[in-house]
């Protein structure tokens, strides 16, 4: 496994960049195959909350389930996608 990776805006990948991530500004349209190439050498994947909004389902639920390499959810720059919140969902999930 490399170095981390981070998909999203080009604002935010300038800092992850800066951080010594490698980044990529996926196009519309092709972020499902930009998370399968980061996933195929990556020891850690950061995924911005606006980029996972355009993912497939179930290759963002894939990868989010899978352990290595880890997979995350990070909020965007300006916010206009929340992070899921996994706590509430599961306790939905469990009726608390």
């Amino acid at each position: 496994m490399t170095t981390p990776v981070y998909l999203g805006d080009e604002v935010s990948a300038a800092g992850y960049r800066l951080a010594g991530l490698r980044v990529h500004v996926p196009a519309p349209g092709t972020e499902t195959a930009a998370l399968a190439d980061a996933r195929a050498d990556a020891s850690l994947v950061l995924v911005s909350a606006a980029v996972a909004a355009r993912i497939g389902a179930d290759a963002l639920r894939s990868a989010l389930a899978g352990i290595a390499p880890l997979t995350l959810i990070v909020p965007d720059l300006l916010g206009h996608v929340p992070v899921p919140d996994v706590g509430a969902r599961l306790r939905r999930q469990l009726g608390l």
